[in-house]
């Protein structure tokens, strides 16, 4: 039994060591972590379960027959965070390059389908060379393989991918598919085809990070919804992020112990709205204030910044935050901050996390190149995002809300449970002195009467009185109660039901 046992450490210690002492040096001193490190941080001390630690490639061409390394190139098994389950795989670049084999697929597939049947979220960390070009179209099948779960995943788990360092050619698809893609400044990027492909087919030359780094994805790109300065933070933050989040969408969010009164009065938000309607103001002032203890977990706070989107607690329960940014563009809605606001909207929604809306939006952007690059149907992202939602949404409108943008965010007509306004609320379709140049043009000679008829029109409309009247708002609170009001709303919700049509899938204008 001794020899049998001595043999089964052996084993171990080989599959631990991976691609050996020299290739660990060499990924420290880049400055990254090795995957075992990386899966040591991410979960709880001593929890984690390894499965397939002695898989090994089959590969005979190339001269592979002649080397083989346990684990072929990727650590996988499960652990949890905080105590609960998540399934992680963790690819080792010092075996292969991190190259994705036949069997190194096999074993990603392997936790991602027992995921699924169990109910627990997917973390990948990822720092592969690619496929592997000795194995050809196996290596290409086994990533086909990998794209299918995600497929199949995706709604069901949360799906979450950490870019730990090069994630090029196919293998960025299988991230581009999960629900979060982190990445590591300086050590990570990710695209289709690397600089040197770029500058053969196209003359451009563009250096690695500049193609796929992390700050071209997170700011320009967004493919990416974050960005961390080395692998422990980026780890830490997405434990953070798995706090916030459901272990499956059989389940409801995780509730926390809180230590902020939910009836808390924030005295100073009856200030936040400046007396100039064209002043603007920092939104996430009033996110913070409304959120327990004030913590808030931006998601892309890089891009499309006239959008903040976010998780937030409001009696220890998960809440999903959408709000116009008057700090940016002036809160306008555009292409870019349609997606963004669209894809969290329907995180969130598969996933049954309330959804609370702020809204200060003076309409769509203006301009050539917003129409020619297809506005109208990527702001219909947004707008077909909030109508399918069928999980509690409680919206509050601070201040402007004009035109189709108005509707677009979560108004009472795509089925927003509860919409508050502020005195401060005007919601109309424009501001004034467009609608009056309109109304009245043939007065736009006669500067007095013109300033009159837009004194008129900012009475009748610039409040929230008319939509109030009509029943599209619930209710005109004070600012200083918006954390108490919410949370109630939020209470009353809890037991929410609502059901869309039966059909095989909805066709979102993509």
């Amino acid at each position: 039994m001794d020899g049998v046992l001595q043999e089964l450490e052996r084993r171990r210690g080989a599959a631990r060591l991976g691609g050996g002492e020299r290739r660990i040096a060499a990924q420290h001193a880049k400055g990254k972590l090795t995957a075992r490190e990386r899966i040591e941080l991410l979960l709880d001390e001593g929890s984690f379960e390894e499965y397939d630690m002695f898989v090994s490639h089959r590969c005979t061409d190339f001269g592979m027959e002649a080397e083989h390394i346990p684990g072929d190139g990727v650590v996988t098994g499960w652990g949890t965070v905080n105590g609960r389950l998540v399934y992680v795989f963790a690819q080792d670049f010092s075996v292969f390059g991190g190259s994705v084999s036949e069997t190194q697929a096999a074993k990603i597939c392997k936790i991602m389908d027992m995921a699924v049947r169990n109910g627990a979220p997917v973390v990948g960390l990822n720092d592969s060379g690619g496929a592997r070009i000795q194995e050809g179209v196996s290596s290409l099948a086994g990533y086909g393989e990998v794209f299918q779960r995600n497929i199949l995943a995706s709604g069901v788990v949360p799906q979450i991918s950490v870019i730990m360092g090069p994630c090029a050619g196919g293998a960025v698809y299988s991230p581009a598919m999960t629900d979060f893609i982190f990445m590591v400044r300086d050590s990570s990027y990710m695209f289709v085809t690397g600089p040197d492909v770029v500058k053969t087919v196209t003359n451009e030359v563009v250096t690695a990070e500049e193609l796929g780094g992390a700050s071209t994805h997170t700011r320009k790109s967004s493919v990416a919804d974050a960005a961390f300065e080395n692998d422990v933070e980026a780890l830490a933050e997405v434990r953070r992020l798995i706090d916030f989040l459901p272990l499956s969408n059989r389940e409801k969010p995780p509730v926390r112990p809180f230590f902020d009164d939910p009836e808390r009065i924030e005295e100073s938000l009856d200030t936040l709205v400046p007396a100039n309607p064209n002043t603007p103001y920092d939104m996430k002032e009033l996110i913070l204030k409304v959120a327990d203890e004030g913590d808030f977990l931006e998601i892309q706070a890089d891009f499309a910044k006239n959008i903040i989107t976010g998780f937030i607690r409001i009696e220890g329960r998960t809440v999903g935050v959408v709000a116009n940014q008057p700090m940016v563009l002036a809160g306008c809605l555009d292409i870019d901050s349609s997606r963004k606001a669209a894809r969290f909207v329907r995180f969130c929604d598969c996933f049954e996390i309330p959804i609370l809306t702020f809204v200060d939006v003076p309409g769509f952007l203006p301009g050539v190149g917003q129409e020619y690059a297809g506005v109208i149907k990527h702001g219909a992202k947004l707008l077909y995002a909030y109508g399918e939602a069928t999980v509690p949404k409680v919206t509050v409108i601070t201040r402007k809300a004009y035109g189709g943008a108005y509707v677009v965010m979560a108004s009472k007509h795509l089925r927003s449970d509860v919409n508050y306004a502020w005195p401060t609320a005007e919601v109309a379709v424009m501001g004034a002195k467009g609608a009056v140049e309109i109304l009245y043009r043939s007065e736009l000679g006669d500067a007095e009467k013109i300033a009159g008829r837009v004194k008129d029109y900012e009475s009748r409309f610039a409040n929230p009185f008319v939509a109030a009247e009509k029943g599209f708002i619930d209710e005109v609170i004070r600012p200083q109660s918006t954390r108490r009001r919410v949370a109630r709303a939020f209470a009353a919700l809890r037991t929410k039901q609502l059901s869309n049509p039966w059909k095989k899938h909805d066709n979102i204008p993509l």
